[in-house]
Formats: C-alpha cells, structure tokens, sequence
C-alpha cells in the first residue's frame, strides 16, 4: 500500500509518502528542495557517488511511522543539508522548514 498525503508545518506544506512493504516501511516526507527519509536512507552514497546531483537530504532510523519521522533526531544529513543549517541530532521537523 502507498500513501501519499500532505502534512502542514507551521505555514508550510510537505508531501509525506509511506511505502507498506513486506516487514518494513518506506517513509519519506519532502519539499520541493530536499528530503527527510527513513534508515533506507543512504547518505554516505549521496554524499559520495552521487555528490554532483547536490542532493538535500537526512536520515532518521528506527522509525516506523511519518510522525515518528517528523519528531526523531536525524542520524545523519547530507553536505548539501549542512550547508542549510541542518545537522545530526535536528529533528526531522526543524531540518524541513530550513528545506522550505
């Protein structure tokens, strides 16, 4: 099953999407510059392989749930994220509305 469904931050609006797959899910809730993201989440391959694509995004593990996403602390965050402002240890709720 996927969901798709928009979430309100203070003014903003982000597109949340949940992935139902066989023993775990897929949760992603972005805006138009960049991402938060499960554990499925690889960063180190963004910041690495796919450095040029400049991908804006962080990584919250063990959550099982789009507000658990939203209140968990990032594990890790992009190069692109930390030139935003967005660092480990942010919520996932503080790193979008620095992404807006």
């Amino acid at each position: 099953m996927i969901d798709l469904s928009p979430i309100k931050i203070g003014d903003h609006t982000f597109l949340s999407v949940s992935v139902v797959l066989p023993k775990t899910n897929l949760l992603v809730v972005t805006s138009d510059k960049g991402y938060i993201m499960c554990g499925a989440l690889d960063v180190a391959l963004l910041n690495e392989k796919l450095k040029d694509r400049k991908v804006i995004a962080g990584r919250a593990v063990g959550v099982k749930t789009i507000e658990q996403l939203l209140e968990a602390p990032l594990e890790s965050v992009t190069y692109e994220a930390e030139a935003l402002g967005i660092r480990k240890g942010m919520s996932g709720k503080d790193a979008l509305l620095k992404m807006v």
